[in-house]
């Protein structure tokens, strides 16, 4: 399997770049181990799913985000477990944290977001966690659409744990409107859990049309990586893509720069607690 292209920026501004989407189980499991894939993967962006929420919830974020040569970006319990982090390469614009509306005696569901450039691109991410159930997740499938169309970019990258297979209702609902960036360039391998027995892709990384896709899928053969360390890490395989972003053309209706601020609305779905 040839590996995926590195990470660089093309001399007209466009950037290649590496966006890697893994659930990691609340970081109830090998955390060393996490952090070597992690770091193996040489992402630029990492979009996560079941980050702590809990106690000191922002200290354990901060501490595998510093394990993996990384730095947290946004999300966690703010968005009740996705969570972003990216290398030194990002200039954050904004970044905003999501809640959606509780089904009760469901577990409540959010969407980290952000904006960032990198190189002479500019695009929105979104690490997402949809329901167990059917029906709510078919309406979260159709929010984070909505919330695609809103952050104001003309390429979006989102990704994470679907709860749903390819042929489901909410992954097709996403797949028809934004590129399975495994489906349109498989690379790797295709199931994603559980470990002891892969037999279903339900976590994936879907992108804009105007985003060109290198290659997308599980990983193998990481370098420094054994597959004990994928098995112990967390009960889903990670998904890698490689990316081209077309350079950014700016218009006037583009918002100033701002680095690590997150963005101010008035939508009551914006949160912060105290860890």
């Amino acid at each position: 399997m040839a590996p995926l292209p590195n990470s660089r920026t093309e001399p007209d501004g466009s950037a290649i770049i590496r966006v890697l989407s893994y659930n990691i189980r609340s970081l109830r499991d090998d955390t060393d181990a996490l952090a070597r894939i992690i770091r193996a993967c040489a992402p630029d962006l990492v979009l996560l799913q079941e980050a702590p929420r809990f106690f000191r919830w922002r200290k354990k974020l901060a501490r595998l985000a510093s394990a993996s040569d990384l730095v947290v970006l946004g999300g966690g319990g703010t968005a009740a477990g996705p969570a972003l982090l990216c290398s030194l390469r990002a200039t954050v614009e904004r970044s905003e944290d999501v809640l959606l509306p509780l089904t009760p005696g469901e577990h409540r569901r959010g969407f980290a977001t952000a904006v960032v450039r990198i190189g002479g691109t500019r695009l929105g991410v979104l690490s997402c966690h949809l329901s167990l159930r059917e029906d709510e997740r078919y309406e979260q499938g159709g929010m984070l659409l909505d919330r695609l169309a809103g952050m104001g970019v003309d390429h979006v990258i989102a990704g994470g744990d679907l709860n749903d297979r390819p042929d489901g209702r909410t992954f097709e609902r996403l797949a028809k409107e934004l590129q399975d960036c495994w489906a349109t360039a498989p690379w790797g391998e295709e199931h994603t859990w559980t470990p002891g027995n892969p037999f279903q892709r339900i976590d994936a990384i879907f992108a804009t049309h105007g985003i060109e896709v290198l290659g997308c899928g599980v990983p193998l053969g990481l370098p420094g990586v054994t597959e004990a360390d994928v098995r112990a890490a967390t009960d889903h395989f990670p998904v890698l893509a490689a990316l081209r972003i077309p350079a950014h053309s700016p218009s006037r209706t583009d918002s100033p720069s701002r680095t690590d601020s997150p963005s101010r609305t008035d939508s009551p779905s914006r949160t912060s607690s105290p860890d």
